[in-house]
């Protein structure tokens, strides 16, 4: 019986955009996680017709589907900037990133939401990021914006779920909204999956603070630092403080079928053998 869980890796894009299919296929993933452009430069060259042309081919032949592709935006962007400089460069290079998503047929870019660089209140931060989400999908159209949570390492804001929602409760169009979780830095947060009572308590604080309709996609990392550490170090399943068990947990739980689950573990080289490992997790039980 096929697998309802779709899996994949954050896949390298050298050589153009229209190399991710190929990429993603070569380790057997039926989703993936890519860049649009490169994520530590502010300015790019453009898509070029033929790169978009070759990307959708591919994914059609591959048989991903653009609900199954997530983009990520660049390490450089802050949307809670709390300078006015880096507050536009960020909103401009966010804008350009959505913009290449709607030329490629991509329908979910996820971000980290943003940090104030110990220079300004949260509560004024967690606005200022709801106000760039307004000014981006103000002038974009179809692409969902997800909101990654964060370990809570220096001064990033969204490692609590409550962050998260406050966001989202201050942006104009919700309907574009919604949120990718990472194992690995819900779990360095304080957020607990590794056994059957911790991953439902985990779940029911989602569900009852944003709700488990905006959960679109997932990172699997396991955590090479300790639960509630606040530090933002990821490692191979089941080789960290999270364990086997809770990456079980994940994959039986139907309630994450369909959904894109991307990995973002160290060594590209072993992901082809993380992903079988995932699936062989779904016919099996880890006390």
């Amino acid at each position: 019986m096929k697998s309802k869980k779709k899996l994949g890796a954050h896949i390298s894009i050298a050589g153009g955009v229209q190399q991710a299919p190929l990429n993603a296929a070569a380790i057997g993933a039926s989703a993936f996680g890519m860049f649009v452009k490169n994520q530590r430069q502010w300015k790019t060259g453009l898509l070029s017709d033929e790169s978009i042309r070759v990307f959708i081919e591919r994914c059609a032949q591959y048989g991903f589907s653009s609900a199954h592709i997530v983009a990520h935006d660049s390490y450089l962007i802050n949307l809670g900037h709390p300078e006015s400089s880096g507050l536009a460069k960020s909103r401009h290079a966010l804008l350009d990133e959505v913009k290449r998503c709607q030329q490629l047929g991509i329908q979910l870019i996820n971000i980290h939401p943003g940090s104030h660089l110990r220079l300004m209140q949260i509560d004024r931060c967690l606005r200022r990021i709801a106000a760039s989400l307004n000014h981006i999908l103000g002038k974009t159209h179809s692409v969902k914006i997800l909101l990654e949570n964060t370990a809570g390492q220096g001064s990033n804001l969204g490692y609590e779920f409550e962050q998260l929602a406050e966001i989202i409760s201050q942006v104009e169009d919700s309907s574009r909204i919604g949120v990718c979780l990472d194992t690995c830095h819900a779990f360095a947060a304080g957020y607990d999956f590794r056994d059957q009572a911790s991953y439902d308590s985990t779940w029911k604080q989602f569900d009852r603070i944003i709700g488990r309709g905006r959960l679109c996609a997932l990172h699997l990392n396991d955590a090479k630092s300790a639960f509630n550490s606040r530090v933002d170090r990821h490692a191979a399943i089941g080789q960290g403080f999270l364990g086997i068990k809770a990456f079980s947990l994940l994959m039986n739980d139907p309630l994450l079928d369909g959904l894109p689950m991307i990995l973002e573990t160290p060594n590209s080289q072993h992901w082809r053998e993380e992903i079988r490992l995932l699936y062989e997790l779904q016919r099996g039980s880890y006390d």
